[in-house]
């Protein structure tokens, strides 16, 4: 086997491992899902309606249109002081009057 041939095998095994250890990392994360209402002004993880475009630019605190993610199965837990059941919500909303 010439050299030229060992340098290319040894490439294709180096990246077919490191494509292995890349799935197997992202196997790893826990699973998240977007809770709305949540967030703090300016703190938010993307898009929050009308005139934003993407993460920090809710306007206020607790905006029912505005998402963090948060480990699955939690959402509905944590507290929200503009959501019409006092927890973040699964999905977006139109905002109750704050507490």
């Amino acid at each position: 086997m010439d050299i030229t041939r060992s340098a290319f095998l040894a490439g294709a095994l180096a990246t077919a491992l490191t494509g292995l250890a890349t799935g197997a990392a992202a196997a790893d994360k826990p699973a998240r899902e977007k809770c709305f209402g949540i967030s703090l002004a300016g703190h938010n993880d993307c898009a929050a309606g009308p005139g934003t475009s993407c993460a920090g630019t809710s306007k206020v605190d607790y905006q029912g249109n505005a998402w963090k993610l948060v480990p699955a199965g939690t959402c509905t837990t944590v507290a929200s002081k503009s959501s019409p059941t006092g927890h973040g919500q699964l999905a977006a909303y139109t905002a109750a009057k704050q507490r």
